[in-house]
């Protein structure tokens, strides 16, 4: 996984392109019609009902855009809310705030989404051993955020991008000539590069994960779109020789299904690329 220094760098990254993009050379709109010399206050208003997250990042917009703003916060990260609850309190520069607003809102309502599905996932696992685990099935641009949310939810993080994970999946494996030899070749390449990553291999059948177990140093299995028995019977076949992993097409109606098999980890795309955002506002007063 990324340090928490590449982390908060990937946040401020998010904080600064969201600025340049909505704001670009300036709030004509508040220019016009606010005097820099106004000062305001607003309440961010939960409208629906959910897990909040954001309320960090929030703060960390705020803070770039104007360090004199002040929070008064009243509920934070991975709290459940309701509708008409009020989140914190920012004063200050009217200005400021109207800057802030929108990418404070559109960041705030995804993560909280992203967090009260992640919490329902997590609910639906209670009293088995298995963990739930985002992808990098993301928004372009905001993937930091997003992983963020899942961990308010209650789940956890998975390789945050290509470079702090191996994971030979089907088409890396059909790329490189089969299983056997995307293995072979990987553990050249990182003994060459002098590198320390952790190798999740894909297998989309039983007979793919006899295969792979055949190979020493494999960190976790990813068992791909298998039903049920199979996949119960890969669990058997791998044992305690590494972590295992389902994927492929989960969703709330089967993942207990899925975990009941034995496996350790479950991975869904869809806790950050099937949610609606929550209804947030931030209201003058």
């Amino acid at each position: 996984m990324i340090s928490k220094t590449q982390f908060e760098t990937e946040l401020q990254l998010i904080i600064q392109n969201g600025i340049r993009e909505d704001v670009g050379q300036g709030d004509h709109s508040s220019l016009a019609c606010i005097p820099s010399s106004a000062t305001g206050k607003a309440k961010l208003l939960v409208k629906e009902d959910g897990i909040i997250a954001g309320v960090a990042f929030a703060k960390m917009i705020l803070e770039h855009v104007d360090p004199t703003l002040q929070i008064e916060t009243f509920i934070v990260d991975g709290t459940p809310v309701k509708k008409g609850d009020v989140v914190f309190h920012v004063s200050g520069s009217s200005q400021s705030i109207l800057k802030s607003e929108r990418l404070l809102l559109n960041s705030m309502q995804r993560m909280s989404a992203i967090a009260t599905k992640t919490k329902k996932y997590v609910d639906l696992l209670e009293g088995t051993n298995t963990k739930i685990l985002d992808t990098r099935k993301t928004t372009p641009g905001f993937r930091a955020c997003e992983k963020w949310a899942v961990k308010i939810g209650g789940g956890e993080n998975h390789r945050f991008a290509l470079y702090d994970m191996i994971m030979l999946k089907d088409n890396h494996n059909d790329f490189a000539g089969g299983i056997t030899l995307a293995i072979a070749k990987t553990k050249a390449y990182l003994k060459e590069k002098n590198l320390d990553l952790k190798i999740i291999v894909e297998a989309r059948n039983l007979d793919e994960v006899k295969e792979i177990l055949e190979n020493e140093g494999i960190h976790r299995i990813l068992i791909d779109n298998l039903d049920f028995e199979d996949t119960r019977k890969a669990v058997a076949l791998i044992g305690d020789k590494c972590q295992t992993e389902s994927s492929g097409n989960i969703n709330e109606n089967t993942i207990r299904s899925y975990a009941e098999c034995g496996v350790n980890y479950i991975s869904s795309g869809a806790l950050t690329h099937s949610i609606y955002n929550m209804d947030l506002s931030l209201k003058a007063f």
